[in-house]
């Protein structure tokens, strides 16, 4: 079951590559629509048969691969990464849903989509350290192209700048992995063994160092964060649905699978250092999110800044900020899916995205009035409006970490509350006041074009209103990461012992407190 939701989509985009050239460009999409609802559908029974409260990877497949490198063919499937694999599955059939159907090179372009969403499902479903590493730089390759070729004016900068810099984090992250197999003498890379590994404080915090720095860049976190407002400028609206979506995901899912299930001693002396770092991009963020005249770089600086409010619950480290982290994750999924969705509505109906240039777009008449609509649904959902999914992510975050991070707690609420200023500065000049005479003859647009932000606007609202549908799945399985107090005691211990030197000094009067 879980292999084929990894090689449905392989095989997938084997045939449409494939295609012969007398058969019409049409059916490309319509083959690739076709898989993305068949692995949605294979979904559905893995969904029945899912059960939360066992901690232990489900419908496991393992098959020895190469002995010589310790690498085996394990998949399986817990809290964690279920609610991220029902995410990859819905979003990859909304992008290919939003992908105009005379877009340039179809067979190659949704070939390239399909084997971007079977990367990324690999990698939440990896069970194998070394076998996640390869899924997570193949989804580099395809998303390179989408972007180098399929791009805007600047395609050509920001694909290069991408390869580059997610490139360094995949060294970092093997890096780290080869450092702890090592130094633990363990003969394979599989995750349980590997879990129960003893290293001295000094080892184990530098491989997490190495490990946090390159899935900051792939979340992003400030400083690392500088290829990401690039890409989605450049990027279709597809390619930035699965990007915030999906893929930025993959950073915030290997700080929790892999920074706090592996190095959670070095993790606890970090933690504070990680709070105040989550901070910092937080308001970066929202602060250079207020100054851009490009709605997609609006949404893109608002996709840092949320971001960051995972890897707060993350350093947190207590049951309720795990399964807030989980949830954060689903909720920028979606969130962040709508706003690119209506973003590139707008574009394509009007030519531009400069907020400088539009105005009155939600004239009943000659505007966009439901793309409007839709717009502002999704700005008080990111904003925190009670009842909108959220609101009832970020309450989860801030209430679990208030009481272990008081003060980074606090100054988030602010980042909170800058992303109401920003989203609502874009909508007051996009939207509202009188629509200019050289934008008096928008297309309308169609029904066809509305059903992806329809559905997506439904969700943030049932899931808003009903968060036990997605919090059930990952709650019990967020005990499993959650340090316990002794092992903070030992850790604390660890680091007054005499001869340690840690790379960074936290603050230990934070630690202490807990």
């Amino acid at each position: 079951m879980l292999s084929a939701l990894i090689w449905i989509p392989v095989l997938g985009a084997i045939a449409i590559a494939l295609l012969p050239q007398s058969v019409p460009n049409l059916w490309a999409r319509r083959l690739a629509l076709a898989i993305a609802l068949l692995v949605l559908l294979l979904l559905i029974p893995i969904t029945l048969g899912f059960n939360p409260d066992h901690l232990e990877p489900q419908f496991s497949e393992y098959l020895p691969w190469i002995g010589v490198l310790g690498l085996n063919y394990h998949l399986g499937l817990d809290g964690l990464s279920f609610p991220l694999v029902l995410l990859n599955g819905f979003l990859t059939l909304v992008a290919i849903f939003c992908t105009r159907a005379e877009i340039d090179r179809p067979r190659f372009y949704f070939s390239l989509i399909l084997l971007l969403s079977a990367g990324a499902a690999g990698a939440f479903l990896a069970q194998d350290l070394l076998l996640f590493f390869l899924f997570y730089e193949v989804e580099i390759i395809p998303l390179y192209f989408l972007i180098a070729i399929w791009g805007g004016g600047r395609r050509g900068y920001a694909a290069m700048k991408f390869l580059i810099y997610t490139a360094l984090s995949g060294i970092l992250v093997l890096a780290s992995f080869l450092g702890l197999v090592w130094a633990s003498g363990a003969k394979t890379f599989d995750y349980e063994p590997l879990r129960h590994h003893s290293l001295p404080m000094e080892v184990e915090m530098a491989l997490l160092i190495m490990l946090l720095i390159g899935l900051f860049i792939k979340i992003p976190i400030f400083p690392f964060h500088t290829w990401l407002p690039d890409a989605h400028v450049e990027a279709s609206t597809p390619v930035s649905v699965l990007l915030a979506g999906v893929l930025l995901k993959l950073g915030t899912y290997g700080l929790i699978k892999f920074g706090v299930g592996l190095f959670f001693k070095a993790w606890i002396i970090l933690a504070p250092g990680l709070a105040i770092l989550a901070t910092i991009s937080a308001l970066y963020g929202a602060f250079s999110a207020i100054a851009q005249q490009d709605m997609k770089k609006v949404v893109a600086y608002s996709s840092i800044a949320h971001m960051a409010y995972i890897l707060l619950a993350a350093a947190a480290c207590t049951p309720l900020s795990m399964t807030a982290a989980v949830f954060q994750m689903v909720s920028h999924g979606l969130i962040s899916a709508l706003l690119f969705v209506l973003v590139g509505v707008v574009y394509q109906k009007t030519g531009t995205r400069d907020v400088t240039i539009l105005r009155g777009l939600l004239n009943p008449e000659r505007g966009l009035p439901i793309t409007g609509s839709l717009m502002i649904i999704g700005v008080m959902a990111s904003a925190g409006l009670p009842g909108m999914v959220g609101f009832i992510a970020e309450f989860m975050v801030f209430r679990a970490t208030f009481a272990i991070f008081t003060i980074p707690t606090l100054i988030c609420l602010v980042g909170t509350g800058l992303t109401a200023v920003y989203f609502l500065l874009m909508v007051n000049r996009v939207f509202f006041g009188r629509l200019p005479d050289n934008l008096a003859a928008i297309p309308r647009v169609a029904f066809q074009d509305h059903l992806p932000s329809l559905v997506l606007t439904a969700l943030l609202v049932i899931f808003g209103l009903q968060p036990g549908w997605v919090v059930r799945w990952s709650e019990n399985q967020a005990t499993d990461f959650v340090v316990s107090p002794e092992l903070r005691r030992t850790a604390l211990q660890d680091v007054r012992s005499p001869g340690f030197a840690p790379p960074i000094a936290p603050t230990l009067s934070t630690l202490s407190s807990d």
